[in-house]
């Protein structure tokens, strides 16, 4: 899974998965994209449901997602405030490592490229930059609630994340689940 998915699924709900079943341990290893769990070997793995293979069994385990770009007010001290997508491109971005760099607002779909000072993989450190003034950044608007309530960021271009599918966790097909995937996938599934 990734770090996001990590912090955003798993470590909620760890305390109550170790305390119901103390006999179980769980290896986690943190990455960024698609993972094979078949070659890598994996009983599961938590992805964005958009990104998962249509041979695999998909457990939601949070609502839908949204991004949200955000800056920080002494970037946009000296800059104006993005109203469109294709604005960025007048902007230092915070790249995430994503396939695109889609924009939605209603029916209107956008895809741009833009250029920045750093690419980066992982949304913790996009917005450990973008609150340094590196640039514009993309997280996950609950990773920048806090930052947006106490104004150290500013959400720019709202209308246009619209949301995504969020995580799921997923495995292979099994004719015998073991027991203890079967206990992690109550635990973290979506009520």
């Amino acid at each position: 899974m990734s770090r996001s998915a990590a912090v955003m699924v798993l470590l909620p709900k760890l305390t109550a998965f170790v305390e119901a079943y103390p006999d179980i341990v769980l290896d986690v290893v943190t990455v960024t994209g698609p993972v094979d769990l078949v070659a890598g070997e994996f009983d599961a793995g938590i992805q964005l449901g958009e990104y998962i293979q249509k041979d695999m069994i998909a457990v939601r385990v949070t609502p839908e997602l949204r991004l949200a770009v955000v800056g920080s007010p002494r970037y946009f001290a000296s800059r104006r405030i993005p109203q469109k997508p294709k604005d960025l491109n007048d902007h230092r971005c915070i790249t995430l490592r994503l396939p695109s760099g889609e924009f939605e607002q209603g029916r209107k779909s956008v895809t741009i490229s833009v250029n920045g000072p750093l690419i980066i993989d992982d949304t913790h450190l996009v917005i450990q930059a973008v609150l340094a003034g590196a640039g514009i950044g993309l997280a996950y608007e609950e990773q920048v609630a806090e930052h947006l309530a106490k104004r150290r960021l500013i959400r720019v271009l709202e209308d246009w994340t619209p949301p995504i599918p969020g995580f799921f966790m997923y495995y292979p097909s099994r004719q015998h689940q073991p027991a203890a995937l079967a206990a992690l996938v109550n635990a973290l599934r979506l009520s």
